[in-house]
């Protein structure tokens, strides 16, 4: 409070105040004196309305009365003389009135005019108002109609009309007096009523009888007479032309007529409106003086306080700068000897953060010295430093690990700027920024499963043993590491024990390399070794690999599991395999494939053959891309026979390849890899369209109806929109859904039984049979098998081929056999050859067979010619 007091005193505040007063009182009283004057003209105005609807009453009132002497006469003249002797009698007493103002009429009971004055041509007026009015009413009330004009007349008039009795008091016509409507506001004086006045007359049916505004003369308008006697003495805008005027409204004794005068509002102001522009420009001059001349003064009074505030601003600034500022703060004073030579610095002031930076209070340092508190400054080349700054100004800066066990911080960020007789000391802590650039560098580097280095940091750790083994005539071994069957681990024990997995292997190959090698994570289950200082023979890195190869297969617990898993190793050799860090990795990758091809869990050198394999297998997925649009693919379709009454009840469709220049492609060549590449989706759907088509062309050419087998791949099954595609080849080829069968393998369903069941019960709810394929092979549980709603379960075809030698594979055939019956299932073999094999599983209650001893696989057209003697 004292101190905004204090500056509310100083002249450079109070001087602006004051004027900001005199400014108000000028203008306080300017628009006092204009309110007063505007409320005065205000009130002479409404006085001036209020006089004049008086007179302009008096004067309608005495034309009106002559009217109504006038109806009066003719009424008592008529009665007495007859219609038609009135107006004579009248002419030659002289009591008509002039024929220049007045039309003077008389009508008898059927409305026919029977005498007028002037002469007009006889009309019937039985519908017009006024007529039927008084044929209605016995009144002696004069009635005005509004303005009209008739056959006998074309100009506007107003009509006031009497009613005529016949001696029995039967009606008996009217008497009328026609006058224009300008005759009521012929008045009209410019010299008080202005260029925008108004004078007219009102029924009280709110219609204008008469109404003058200016020089315009008019008739017809509605008025609400209520809301303008309501604001009398008030400006109200007309409804007919806008303008704002002090409108007074009169009623007309005995007559249902209503006087009303308007005087405009800008008319009568207009006196005030230039008093005021006249003060208001007087005020603005005043005002204008007042504040160039405080101006004048206020810049004076200014000038000598800026320089005070400069001061003490920058002293506050300086204050809460520092005080609030996260670095420490030191300002030395430099102090001399007699030669002027600076010998030490003298702490001036410090705050708040170099006081917990140095662990003393403010006290404690101003009275010391910076060589004694700190006495290594003078060997460690500080001194010299700051001497220099003092000496020659500028800034120097510097950061790295703090060597002053003065400072509590483990890194430091320096600065020191020359001042006036010293320096100004800027030290940051920036510990915390080190640490985290640390992390971030760590994790931009290195895997955040396992923590080993990631493909970035692999590359430059390659390139760098690539350079060195240049340097010093040395090879490099990379090693490519993939992971056997652990896509089993994640689908059948999830995602979380995958990653259990793969931190355990990841610290057992740590284990088992030297500490110069290198073991990154590539990503997914790829794992990369660079193992530098090799000499001219790769192979003594083999017992390592080896070693490698023993630890990663060693049982692993997951999620309560035991669980084994292999790796296969692919290793290339610089220089001899390349020269650089892509060839490297592309020829171990290369390596590592030739490793799985070869049974898995085992390590292969690249060599160059390799690159042939590659190569083949690029031409061939590039060629796949290509066989859907250049209708290369075909089906072949095997006949199933039923055992029992040697019939072919069935087909099972076989996708082939046939290529423009390699010719027949073998499906265990194509069909891999198209699942590797995801190609497999889009076939997947044109085999099922097309294998729909085909079932239904024969039964369109009367054969009989066959059921069609469509093998559905993993990834298919996978497919959240498998049912959709399978609903849409049904509709394009109009099948019905009970001659097609999917059949799906063994491995495929057990991956997720829960979501593989569900989706088979929405198969099975379109009439879709369902088999399994290569029965036998896999894992299925007899509490999963019981679940699946499949109506046939299919027997591999390695266990039919040496059927009839090995006891062991029998006694397999013959358990799927009866548990297929038992669960209500039919059962069909694969692959049957000989006549040996039919008659054994004949006479085991085998359902249905296929192989080469009934049919190989052949195309839709000798499909026909099998069914005419099997019929």
């Amino acid at each position: 409070m004292k101190r905004w007091l204090r500056m509310c005193l100083e002249t450079q505040v109070s001087l602006p105040l004051f004027t900001v007063v005199l400014l108000a009182v000028v203008w306080a009283t300017t628009l006092h004196f204009i309110d007063s004057e505007a409320a005065a003209s205000r009130d002479m105005t409404a006085e001036s309305a209020s006089e004049l609807i008086a007179t302009y009453e008096a004067q309608v009132a005495r034309s009106i009365n002559g009217i109504e002497q006038t109806l009066k006469v003719l009424k008592y003249s008529a009665e007495r003389l007859g219609a038609r002797g009135a107006l004579p009698e009248l002419q030659a007493n002289g009591l008509l009135p002039s024929g220049l103002v007045f039309v003077v009429s008389i009508v008898d009971a059927q409305g026919d005019t029977v005498a007028s004055n002037p002469a007009a041509r006889p009309i019937n007026v039985a519908r017009q108002d006024y007529f039927r009015f008084h044929q209605q009413n016995r009144s002696s009330y004069t009635f005005i109609s509004q303005a009209m004009r008739d056959e006998a007349n074309d100009d506007w008039h107003l009509h006031f009309t009497r009613r005529l009795d016949d001696k029995h008091g039967e009606f008996a016509g009217v008497v009328v007096v026609e006058v224009e409507p300008a005759y009521f506001t012929s008045g009209y004086e410019r010299s008080r009523l202005g260029e925008q006045g108004m004078l007219g007359l009102v029924g009280d049916d709110g219609v204008v009888r008469a109404l003058r505004l200016g020089d315009k003369q008019s008739f017809g308008q509605r008025v609400d007479l209520a809301a303008l006697r309501s604001h009398s003495g008030t400006p109200v805008a007309s409804s007919w032309d806008g303008v704002r005027r002090y409108t007074e409204v009169r009623q007309l004794g005995g007559l249902r007529l209503s006087a009303m005068v308007g005087l405009s509002e800008q008319e009568q102001t207009a006196g005030f409106a230039a008093q005021r522009r006249q003060l208001l420009w007087e005020a603005g001059v005043a005002s204008a003086v007042l504040i160039i001349l405080a101006a004048l003064v206020w810049a004076w009074v200014w000038q000598g306080a800026k320089a005070r505030r400069r001061v003490r601003r920058a002293q506050e600034t300086y204050a809460a700068a520092s005080e609030s500022n996260m670095d420490a703060f030191f300002v030395l004073r430099a102090l001399r000897n007699k030669d002027g030579v600076v010998v030490d610095f003298k702490f001036s002031a410090i705050n708040s953060r170099a006081e917990q930076l140095t662990g003393h209070s403010r006290s404690e340092l101003r009275a010391q010295t910076l060589c004694s508190w700190m006495p290594a400054a003078r060997h460690n080349g500080m001194f010299e430093q700051l001497v220099g700054v003092t000496l020659h100004g500028g800034v120097h800066q510097e950061e790295g690990p703090n060597l002053v066990p003065q400072l509590r911080a483990e890194w430091l960020h320096w600065q020191v700027v020359g001042v006036e007789g010293g320096v100004v000391a800027i030290v940051r802590d920036i510990t915390e920024r080190k640490r985290a650039e640390e992390r971030i560098y760590h994790m931009a580097h290195h895997d955040t499963l396992t923590g080993l280095p990631n493909r970035s940091l692999i590359c430059d750790r390659l390139e760098q043993s690539l350079a060195h083994a240049e340097r010093n005539k040395e090879s490099v071994l990379v090693a490519f590491i993939d992971l056997d069957s652990f896509k089993l681990v994640n689908d059948t024990l999830g995602h979380n024990a995958g990653d259990e997995l793969l931190k355990e292997v990841a610290s057992r190959m740590v284990g088992c390399v030297r500490r110069e090698d290198t073991v990154g994570r590539f990503g997914g289950d790829e794992f990369v070794l660079v193992l530098p200082h090799v000499n001219d023979n790769p192979q003594v890195l083999a017992p390592l690999l080896n070693k490698i190869l023993e630890s990663v297969v060693q049982p692993i617990v997951l999620e309560g599991q035991k669980m084994q898993v292999s790796c296969s190793i692919g290793v290339a050799v610089y220089p001899r395999d390349g020269r650089d860090t892509d060839t490297l990795m592309m020829h171990a990758d290369a390596a590592m494939y030739r490793a799985k091809e070869s049974g898995k869990n085992n390590c292969q050198f690249y060599t160059s053959e390799m690159n042939a394999g590659l190569e083949e297998k690029l031409a061939l997925t590039e060629g796949l891309r290509k066989a859907l649009e250049e209708q290369q693919l075909f089906l072949a379709y095997q006949p199933k026979i039923d055992l029992h009454s040697g019939s072919m009840f069935g087909v099972e469709a076989l996708l082939r390849w046939q290529h423009p220049q390699r010719g027949l492609v073998s499906p265990a060549q194509f069909i891999p890899l198209a699942e590797e590449n995801g190609l497999i989706i889009q076939i997947g759907e044109w085999v099922l369209r097309e294998a729909c088509r085909q079932a239904r062309a024969w039964q369109d050419a009367g054969l009989p109806p066959l059921s069609v087998s469509v093998n559905v791949s993993a990834r298919q099954f996978d497919d959240p929109r498998l049912v959709e595609r399978v609903a849409a080849a049904l509709a394009a080829s109009g099948l019905d859904a009970c001659w097609l069968e999917l059949e799906l393998t063994e491995t495929m369903v057990m991956r997720n039984v829960q979501q593989s069941i569900a989706k088979m019960r929405e198969l099975e709810a379109m009439g879709i049979a369902l088999s399994i394929d290569d029965f036998g092979t896999g894992y299925s549980s007899l509490a999963a098998l019981k679940s699946f709603p499949i109506s046939r379960l299919k027997i591999d075809q390695s266990f039919v081929r040496d059927l009839c030698g090995s006891a062991d594979d029998q006694a397999i055939t013959c358990a799927i056999i009866s548990l297929s019956h038992q669960l209500d299932m039919k059962v069909i073999a694969e692959g049957v050859e000989t006549e040996q094999q039919r008659r054994f599983l004949h006479a085991n209650g085998c359902d249905e067979v296929q192989g080469y001893l009934f049919s190989c696989p052949v195309p839709a057209s000798e499909i026909a010619e099998m069914l005419e003697p099997v019929q």
